[in-house]
């Protein structure tokens, strides 16, 4: 079996990929773990103001090795910087801000996510209580909903799915998938492919996704990240 992980896009070059569908002065929210990468991707001449709900608004990238500061961390607990003319607020604030339909879109993880946009993200079957974190008003209150995450799990077994298996983040909220073989809209007339990474073929998409997929009219069957720096 090959490994999947390995093949298209790193999630570096994903993170760079995601970075560029931000448009210049949205709020957006990056969810736990690998969404935050996207922070150090974000197009240069572009602002995109970042948002933890912990209480954030103006997160910058991770600091340089020695300049962790750990009273200024995002929702992961992970180091970070904030942007000239950032701001700290509350917890409730920040779910004010997101409840009031404030962010223009939320960058998340995922566990499954079907052909509907399902989004399950929160708890495992076998994981006798899961983590709920902030994702549930974040799916609800965000006017866009993105995932980034590797296609497959580590058996191989595919996140896209016909239904979902795991317990409910929120229904019928996801509008865009990205992983490292595809992005892929989630629409009214099922999964549709928008775009494939370097050396994979639709054909290769469709096997490792457990939901059928279609191609896009502006469908590309390569893909070269712009913008992606060191």
């Amino acid at each position: 079996m090959s490994n999947d992980k390995k093949m298209g896009w790193s999630m570096q070059e994903l993170a760079a990929r995601v970075a560029l569908d931000l448009e210049d002065g949205w709020f957006v929210n990056l969810g736990i773990g690998l969404p935050t990468i996207v922070a150090e991707y974000i197009p240069e001449g572009r602002e995109i103001i970042l948002h933890s709900e912990n209480g954030l608004l103006g997160l910058g990238p991770k600091p340089e090795p020695g300049e962790e500061d750990m009273d200024l961390v995002n929702a992961g607990k992970e180091p970070i910087t904030l942007m000239p003319g950032g701001s700290y607020f509350s917890q409730a604030d920040s779910f004010a801000m997101i409840r009031g339909g404030h962010l223009d879109a939320a960058v998340l993880g995922a566990f499954q996510v079907s052909q509907d946009g399902d989004l399950a993200s929160w708890k495992l079957p076998k994981d006798p209580l899961g983590r709920v974190g902030g994702a549930m008003d974040l799916t609800v209150g965000s006017k866009r909903v993105f995932l980034f995450m590797q296609h497959t799990t580590k058996k191989g077994e595919s996140k896209i799915v016909e239904e979902c298996t795991y317990p409910l983040t929120a229904s019928h909220c996801v509008d865009r998938i990205y992983t490292n073989l595809a992005i892929i809209d989630v629409t009214e007339q099922g999964l549709v492919v928008k775009e494939l990474a370097p050396d994979i073929t639709f054909e290769y998409v469709q096997e490792k996704t457990g939901a059928p997929l279609k191609r896009s009219e502006s469908y590309q069957e390569k893909s070269t990240i712009l913008g992606l720096h060191e």
